[in-house]
This record gives C-alpha cells, sequence and structure tokens, in this order.
C-alpha cells in the first residue's frame, strides 16, 4: 500500500492505492452517488470532505471532542487532487524517491495549512 501509493504518478493516484477497501465504499456511497447530482469536482470534494468527517467522528469516540482537523485536511487535499487535475500531473517519468517526496509534501503542507486554520479560529 505504502509503495504504490507514494509511488503514484499523481495525487488522484495515490489515493486509489491508499487504503483501497475504505476507497470502495467511499466510492460506491459518496462518491458515485453524488456524482449523478452534482459535478465530479464538487462529488471528489464532497467525497474527501465525508471521508474526514468519518475520522472526526472516530476522534470525537475516543476523545471526547473533536477540532474537525480531518475535515479541514480532507477538504485540502481534494483541492490538491483537483489543481493535480487540472495541472494534468504526471510523475511516472520521475524516479520513486521523488514521487514520494512530493506525495509527503502534499499531505504535510495540507496538514499544516488545517492545523493553522484551526489557530486563526
Amino acid at each position: 500500500m505504502l509503495q504504490r501509493s507514494f509511488g503514484a504518478k499523481s495525487f488522484a493516484e495515490f489515493w486509489r492505492h491508499w487504503n483501497p477497501i475504505f476507497g470502495y465504499y467511499l466510492g460506491k456511497y459518496s462518491y458515485v452517488p453524488a456524482s449523478r447530482f452534482a459535478p465530479r469536482w464538487l462529488a471528489l470534494t464532497l467525497t474527501f470532505v465525508l471521508c474526514g468527517g468519518l475520522h472526526d467522528v472516530v476522534t470525537l469516540l475516543f476523545r471526547g471532542y473533536t477540532h474537525f482537523l480531518f475535515t479541514r485536511w480532507f477538504f485540502l487535499l481534494a483541492i490538491g487532487v483537483l489543481i493535480g487535475e487540472t495541472a494534468r500531473m504526471n510523475m511516472s517519468q520521475r524516479p520513486p524517491w521523488l514521487r514520494g517526496v512530493v506525495h509527503l509534501t502534499y499531505l504535510s503542507t495540507c496538514l499544516l495549512l488545517a492545523a493553522s486554520v484551526r489557530q486563526m479560529l
């Protein structure tokens, strides 16, 4: 899972390889139904936000509170996927280590931005 995800040629492909079982259910019960009524970009964003919300619910159950960090983070991750698709991101000709660095940078930058929004509120 890690090798395929971090070696992916794009952010969209990263998520196709990351936790494929959970991704299957998100696709089946969120993305596909949402894409029947909304543009693809909105269906994708809603699916990421739902996924983040589910992670926040788990945090709420275990901690007794949440700051909705995952919801904000996953929203930003969706924006990254959309930007990557718009830019026709294709790192297939780049070495695997560089693809891993790019994906790690994408994940950590989105997380830092999501956390900094919390600090501003």
